[in-house]
């Protein structure tokens, strides 16, 4: 497991936080919190005890992750946007402003589709078509079938 760097001792001046803590701070799972860091999307270090540890920055990519998460935004994205945030330093406005501008397009895009379905729902539940060549929808003027056989899913 990669170390960031940090602190490497606990003491009483020590502003670095258990795994325990951040969960119970964060409102996650410690077993979400490993998972989180298998992934890349956070980073902990490990005191002179072997202990793991985090930055107290942490619960604001926390914070970051799980709003990003609830409005659908994949974790991949979500991983690959907060590489682009300073490890060397506590990110700031800035940087946090810069990642929300990097999402806004994907953002509206969602919003679009989501709108979309929400309002040709109904029309699609009651049409009965069963049909993705006529589906306005889903397939609108036969597009996916340039895709090839199978399955296919476009907002």
């Amino acid at each position: 497991m990669q170390q960031a760097k940090g602190p490497t001792r606990t003491t009483s001046k020590d502003t670095s936080l258990g795994v325990g803590e951040v969960a119970q701070r964060s409102g996650l799972t410690i077993s979400t919190l490993h998972f989180y860091e298998s992934k890349g999307l956070i980073k902990a270090f490990r005191s002179a005890g072997n202990q793991r540890r985090y930055l107290r920055s942490i619960l604001r990519r926390l914070a970051v992750i799980k709003v990003a998460q609830k409005v659908g935004v994949p974790l991949s994205d979500i991983a690959e946007a907060l590489q682009a945030l300073p490890s060397e330093r506590t990110p700031g406005v800035r940087d946090w402003r810069r990642l929300s501008r990097n999402w806004k397009q994907s953002l509206d895009e969602r919003i679009h589709a989501l709108t979309q379905l929400r309002d040709q729902l109904d029309g699609c539940i009651g049409c009965g078509c069963l049909s993705l060549k006529a589906c306005p929808l889903r397939n609108p003027g036969d597009d996916l079938a340039d895709e090839g056989p199978g399955p296919h899913f476009r907002y």
